[in-house]
């Protein structure tokens, strides 16, 4: 899907088990108003005449959505992960919302780049749950009344879809997603090497994920993050052959 993105950026939209097919189907008619068309289902609702007539002409995108069973399914192929929420700024102490940017802020982290961006979105009940979020490279939310801040999905996928249609990307690649899921399971090994506390583990690597997530990281930069890690290994395992050698030694 390029759409209105152009040269170098392709978004996929992810609704992950919406509850109403009213919504469903209006997302559809947001995405073809906006140039948008990869649209991907997460065990949905029925999809019976109320999203048809929704959509209205955008039946056809409806029609060809992708329906899967899990979130891997759906995100599979994608390089870059981006969750939305209504709630910025909650259970910042698992770092698991924080930082939280904008659509338009997400829109210029973008402008060079290259590569398929998932926009991903909850249901309607409950928004997108703390596992998917932790999965994400980025949360993004949208700045509403505080009186009220959330939005119904559709509206919400509207906003966000318009601030992303129209502009061309660019040509720095960005890693794709395996690649960063290497790099977070290097992580993480290396963080058992180096006997860092294992109840800290897991907020540790979500701090890492969101680091990198805001740094957008291409090839090149992955390459060089992985050369770092293995070297850290490398010099690692030295000291405990050294170590060993000393103690037969002595």
């Amino acid at each position: 899907m390029t759409g209105m993105a152009g040269k170098g950026l392709k978004f996929r939209v992810i609704l992950v088990e919406p509850f109403y097919e009213g919504n469903v189907g209006s997302v559809c008619r947001a995405m073809k108003n906006f140039g948008f068309d990869d649209l991907v289902l997460v065990k949905p609702c029925e999809m019976k005449d109320f999203a048809k007539a929704m959509a209205s002409h955008a039946q056809d995108l409806l029609a060809r959505a992708r329906i899967v069973d899990t979130f891997e399914e759906a995100i599979e192929g994608a390089d870059y992960l981006v969750a939305t929420t209504g709630k910025p700024g909650a259970r910042t102490s698992r770092h698991i919302r924080m930082p939280y940017f904008n659509p338009k802020e997400l829109r210029q982290m973008l402008e060079d780049k290259s590569g398929t961006v998932a926009l991903i979105f909850g249901r309607e009940d409950v928004g997108l749950v703390n596992e998917y979020v932790e999965r994400c490279d980025m949360v993004v939310y949208i700045p509403t009344s505080v009186e009220y801040p959330i939005m119904n999905l559709s509206h919400a996928a509207t906003v966000i879809l318009y601030e992303l249609s129209g502009f061309e990307g660019g040509n720095i690649a960005l890693a794709d997603g395996k690649s960063l899921e290497r790099l977070y399971s290097e992580f993480r090994e290396l963080l058992v090497k180096i006997n860092h506390p294992e109840h800290k583990r897991d907020k540790t690597l979500m701090m890492l994920r969101r680091v990198l997530g805001r740094a957008m990281l291409n090839n090149r930069e992955f390459y060089t993050m992985i050369g770092i890690i293995r070297d850290v290994e490398l010099k690692i395992e030295r000291m405990e052959k050294e170590e060993v050698t000393e103690e037969e030694s002595s």
